[in-house]
């Protein structure tokens, strides 16, 4: 039989509970076609890249299934005529993985990328290359010349600092 992973979305608006309630239903549409359902995993609710049909987040599902063409064509009628789902995609595969997908990977890695792809940067305020900017003066203007200030100081409504 041919093997097809399977990837839905269903409605931000719709509990983790419903989505293992529909997760199940379509699992029974694989079974009862002649073909079965590998594993599962949920993914979790996401923030979509763009709004679709005016939700901005959904709940993701991922489907390794193994079945026929017909079971896996009913099974997509039967997404494309529920509300709840948004969006769906079955791509053929020549092999499962047998390992769990990057999207339940991901979570564990964040301790091991201290500082991203950049590296650590240092500590301190402007890190190896010293300084921290400001052009060698005081964050109080005591270095002369005017200081920017968001608005009036003092009672007087002067509005620039270190002249009197």
């Amino acid at each position: 039989m041919p093997l097809y992973e399977h990837v839905f979305l269903a409605r931000q608006d719709v509990s983790q509970q419903q989505v293992d309630t529909l997760t199940n239903e379509y699992k029974e549409i694989i079974t009862n076609g002649g073909g079965e359902v590998g594993r599962s995993e949920y993914w979790g609710l996401k923030t979509l890249a763009y709004k679709i049909k005016k939700n901005r987040k959904a709940h993701y599902t991922h489907l390794n299934i193994d079945a026929p063409h017909e079971a896996v064509a009913e099974m997509e009628r039967r997404m494309s005529l529920t509300n709840d789902i948004l969006r769906f995609i079955t791509i053929r595969v020549d092999e499962l993985e047998s390992e769990p997908s990057i999207q339940m990977k991901k979570g564990n890695d964040r301790d091991d990328r201290r500082g991203g792809f950049r590296g650590d940067r240092g500590g301190g305020r402007g890190g190896p290359r010293g300084g921290g900017g400001g052009g060698g003066r005081d964050r109080d203007g005591g270095g002369g010349g005017s200081t920017f200030r968001s608005g009036p100081r003092g009672g007087d409504g002067a509005a620039s600092g270190g002249q009197s």
